[in-house]
């Protein structure tokens, strides 16, 4: 399961990440603590995510 994990991770990970930024700057926030911050939010809820779509894909 951990690679398809990993796998689901990278594109999980680029949208989610991608969305926040878009977000954030969007409301105004353009520094880079602010951008930063979307994206180390994106991280987190990609593995979660991933993890759980890994883990209904298998049947677990």
């Amino acid at each position: 399961m951990s690679r398809l994990a990993l796998v689901l991770f990278i594109f999980i990970g680029a949208t989610v990440a991608g969305c926040l930024v878009v977000a954030a700057l969007v409301l105004g926030h353009d520094s880079v603590a602010a951008l930063l911050g979307a994206v180390g939010a994106g991280v987190v809820i990609a593995a979660a995510a991933s993890w759980l779509a890994a883990r209904r894909l298998i049947g677990t």
